[in-house]
């Protein structure tokens, strides 16, 4: 279950964030996870109370960001809907195209708190791309 190695690498992005900001805990994670990099939600949803037990990321709100896939052609130049790596394009039938948008997996966004309070410090944008081997 390689959702488990996600998640943890979500939670080790979470800590250097919380740690550069002087935070102990993060009260909203936001994801964006595209439907072509290769996770399965309901293992990673599986996986997270493992991975963020005694982290930043206990007891904080997560939300994902769900990205359809997208590619355009390469030889008729239209774009599509891509529901899986390997189909092709629905107006010429190639199997040549540039994946658009759907392989996405990183930490949009981590909303902060400051020890003992409960209003949030700032929206810090993460941008962390985790790196997977797909």
């Amino acid at each position: 279950m390689h959702e488990l190695s996600i998640a943890l690498g979500i939670v080790k992005i979470a800590e250097q964030e919380a740690r550069k900001a002087g935070v102990r805990q993060v009260k909203k994670i936001t994801l964006d996870i595209g439907h072509l990099a290769g996770v399965e939600f309901e293992a990673l949803d599986f996986a997270w109370p493992l991975a963020v037990k005694d982290t930043v990321l206990e007891g904080a709100e997560r939300v994902i960001n769900k990205i359809a896939g997208q590619a355009r052609c390469l030889e008729c130049d239209k774009h599509y809907a891509l529901h899986h790596l390997y189909d092709g394009c629905p107006y010429c039938g190639s199997y040549f195209k540039d994946i658009m948008k759907g392989k996405e997996l990183l930490v949009r966004s981590l909303e902060l708190l400051m020890s003992g309070q409960d209003q949030p410090v700032a929206d810090a944008p993460a941008d962390n791309e985790l790196v997977t081997k797909n």
